[in-house]
Order: C-alpha cells, then structure tokens, then sequence
C-alpha cells in the first residue's frame, strides 16, 4: 500500500490517469565516443503497485479532470501575468511594452433571453417582459428557436479558430501599415505578441479574450519602437476584427462567410 500511495499522489488528484504498459531502460552514455554502457535504471509497468505506470492525463476540462483543469489554470496564470509584469524568464521592462485586453464576440444568431444593464449595474427586463436571474437556464436559449439560424452558430464555432488567424495576420498587417513600413521590414522593427483563451458564451457561441502587446523585433527582451502605442495597437485591432472573414461551406445553396460580430472590446492595460 505505501508504494502505491506514493504512486497515486505523484498524479496530483488526477481522477482519470493514462495507464501506460511496457518497459523503459536507461543506459550510461559516453558522450566522446557515443558508446552504450551499463544499464543505470530499468522500468517494467508490471512489476509497478498499480500493475500499470500511471501519467496525468492533462486534460483541461474541469468536468473531465478537476485537479488536471486547475494544474493547467494555474499554469495558465502564471504565463500571462509573467508577460504583462514581468518573471518567470521574462523581463519586468515589458510592463512598459503596449498592451491591450480584447475580447471578440461571434455575431448574432437571432435574439436570446439576456440580462440587459442599465446604470448603476441594475439589470433591465429581457425582450420576453421577464428580469431573469443570473442562474436562470433560459438565459442564452433563442427568443424564437423557429426563426434561429442554428446552422450558423455551430459552423461558427467550427469556424472560429481560423478566422482567429486570419485575424492574427491582418493584425500585424494593420500595424505595419500604421507604422509606414512594409510587411517584411515590419519583422526588423517590432513584433506582436499575443495569449488568448476561448470560452463559452451563454448561448453556446466560442468568444475569444486576448491580451495582445506589442514588443521589440526580438520579442520581450527587446523594447517596442517609438511609434508603437496602445492606441495606435487598438485602431489596428479593430481594423483587423473588421476585415477578417473565412469562407464556409456551401449547404442546400447557401454559402457561408464568418467574420466576428459588432461587439469588439479593447481597453488598454496600464502598469502600475
């Protein structure tokens, strides 16, 4: 049992392991001649408490794997803060760098039941004449499922990756532009930089957030050029958000084009 427990608790609260059967043999190597030499460590799953060598699954889904999920948020955080202030390999000069926090929408389907605020944060009544509760499960659900364009909201979820890297290259395209250099020279003088995370908007439609930055042409360690600010970096994203499309497929004669929708959020991140 304790060489099992040991086994289980390098898994950190992994609920749904990998089990992995075989063998793996470790030999000492003369790196001037590339010779093997002895065997330093052998490993046979078999003979393992479990009966298997037992990996993390990795998986980022809180609903699949809560403790693998939270490794991966944690993970997630730390890379994000270290390229807003600085740490963890990067230098805490890029907390000067030109930074925006975007959030892209899919555009509209067919109206839903929402919670509309007013001033002050209060919450207005829905289209339906009903003030719905923040759990309320109709919430996200179309005002009229007979007139909602289904086929579109699930082709632009399967859409909406590469319509981000379209997005991505006119970003760096509109940048360029506003800096007056060309797409090639642009790479000698400054380089974009962004994380983005997709979610799950209420009414099932992907939705991205971004922090987007713009650094020198070697990335963090190098500092943005003069002309390079947060609001010349937001003129250009929304630029970009505006011109980019992907082509769909063609169903029962109707062609399919996916842009992003109106609402596009960008507001600038300022250092302390």
């Amino acid at each position: 049992m304790p060489a099992l427990l040991r086994q289980l608790a390098g898994l950190g609260g992994c609920t749904h392991p990998i089990r992995l059967d075989g063998h793996r043999i470790e030999y000492d190597l003369n790196t001037r001649t590339g010779e093997i030499g002895n065997v330093l460590h052998h490993l046979d799953s078999s003979s393992l408490p479990a009966g298997h060598l037992l990996v993390r699954c990795n998986n980022r889904r809180t609903t699949r794997c809560a403790a693998c999920a939270e490794v991966y948020r944690r993970d997630t955080f730390h890379l994000i803060t270290s390229g807003l202030r600085g740490g963890k390999g990067v230098p805490e000069r890029v907390a000067a760098h030109p930074r925006v926090f975007a959030t892209f929408t899919a555009p509209s389907f067919g109206p839903v039941h929402n919670r509309p605020t007013g001033q002050a944060g209060s919450v207005r009544r829905c289209r339906c004449g009903t003030v719905h509760d923040q759990d309320d499960p109709a919430l996200g659900t179309p005002l009229d499922p007979d007139t909602y364009d289904y086929e579109a909201a699930v082709l632009w979820n399967a859409h909406a990756g590469p319509l981000w890297r379209r997005f991505s290259t006119y970003l760096r395209r509109e940048v360029a532009k506003r800096a007056g250099l060309a797409q090639r020279a642009f790479r000698e003088h400054a380089r974009v930089s962004f994380a983005k995370v997709a979610e799950y908007q209420k009414r099932g439609a992907v939705h991205f957030h971004a922090v987007i930055r713009i650094d020198g042409p070697e990335g963090g360690d190098t500092p943005p050029p003069a002309w390079a600010t947060a609001e010349l970096l937001t003129d250009a994203i929304r630029a970009a958000a505006t011109a980019a499309r992907v082509d769909g497929p063609v169903i029962d004669g109707r062609a399919h084009t996916f842009t992003f929708g109106r609402q596009l959020d960008v507001r600038t991140i300022r250092s302390a």
